[in-house]
């Protein structure tokens, strides 16, 4: 069946906390574009491009690179991924979050035409379910606890605290929510490499040992990967490949390496379904951890995510796949998120549709 039209929308959804930040920059919104892949007989497929800035990847050069691949799939067949997914390939190096925006929209596309799932065209669903695993934003200590305890008494069991940096302030914000939450509730750390040197990371993580902390996340700079393996090697705790597995080939030098002792998968970050499937299957040979990162964004990019991870069942970890309840008017539907738990889909394709009145194009 051939693509007889590719359209590219905008998707910008303001958060409901405007002060919302991270190590690197605030983030009070979530920006991306929405890809429409329509094929002769009228089906669509739908993928997102995310705007990561932080990943080498702002609004403007997605929307760039998105408009440029449009021109070749037109005309193509649309079930030859692989084909199609390589040509892009040559034809771009890098710009990863538009490509997977492609890949994705062409999975969705080929799994709506055959009226199943994407997690069957990857073997099928292994996990049917997965606990949320929320994020706390950079705040005073106080305010973060009140936040945790918010999200506590939603359900949510699994909480990622972004820190900055600054060891004795990242240490009391650590210290605080684990007060507040008690022992029950799993806590994870954040610094989207704002620890400037692996000495430094390594004191801070010790630090917050004793407040039972089950993974550290990107502790130094995305390219010191000597740092991030001295970092590893030097502490207890499970440490976190994140920005520095930036590509398939990245993820297989970590592994290779033993740089970190997991690897934080994003569909955006590596180029899409199948890409971040073969970088699974990477980890998983070379005994590294893995699990599915933060797929920031409306519910479209992460209903990509949850159906790759059913067909995963070595994922170690809990993923995040639920922070789309952050923001306001998510134009999509179709989640199923229960007392912290979200439940993945049998619909077809991703499982989620464009809700009525949004500006993206839904079949008769």
């Amino acid at each position: 069946m051939k693509i007889a039209e590719v359209r590219i929308d905008a998707s910008i959804l303001e958060k409901h906390d405007p002060e919302w930040k991270f190590a690197l920059a605030a983030s009070p919104q979530s920006q991306g574009w929405v890809v429409s892949i329509i094929a002769e007989d009228g089906t669509i497929g739908y993928g997102y491009g995310s705007a990561m800035a932080h990943y080498g990847a702002p609004l403007e050069s997605v929307k760039a690179n998105l408009d440029r691949f449009a021109k070749i799939l037109v005309g193509k067949d649309s079930r030859k991924i692989a084909a199609i997914m390589d040509e892009l390939d040559h034809n771009v190096v890098g710009n990863n979050q538009a490509k997977s925006g492609i890949d994705c929209a062409l999975h969705d596309l080929l799994a709506r035409r055959l009226g199943v799932p994407i997690c069957e065209l990857f073997g099928g669903p292994a996990v049917t379910q997965f606990d949320s695993l929320r994020i706390l934003p950079i705040k005073s200590p106080e305010k973060m606890a009140a936040n945790a305890r918010k999200l506590v008494n939603e359900g949510v069991r699994h909480l990622k605290i972004k820190v900055h940096g600054n060891v004795h302030e990242d240490v009391a914000c650590v210290e605080a929510i684990r007060e507040e939450v008690g022992k029950e509730i799993h806590l994870t750390i954040d610094a989207n490499q704002s620890y400037t040197s692996p000495k430094l990371a390594i004191k801070a993580i010790n630090m917050m040992e004793p407040f039972n902390i089950e993974l550290a996340e990107q502790p130094v700079a995305f390219n010191d990967l000597r740092g991030l393996k001295m970092v590893t090697d030097a502490v207890s705790i499970p440490v976190e490949a994140d920005e520095a597995a930036y590509s398939l080939e990245q993820v297989t030098l970590i592994v290779r390496e033993r740089i970190a002792d997991a690897v934080s998968l994003k569909l955006s970050k590596i180029g899409g379904l199948r890409k971040t499937y073969a970088a699974a299957m990477i980890c998983e040979a070379g005994g590294v951890k893995y699990r599915m990162g933060a797929h920031s964004g409306p519910k479209l990019l992460p209903a990509h995510a949850s159906q790759l991870a059913a067909a995963l069942p070595g994922i170690w970890y809990s993923s995040e796949l639920t922070e789309f309840e952050g923001l306001i008017n998510d134009p999509w539907e179709g989640m199923k998120l229960d007392n912290g738990v979200l439940h993945v889909t049998d619909a077809p394709g991703c499982g989620v549709l464009p809700k009525a009145g949004s500006p993206f194009p839904r079949k008769a």
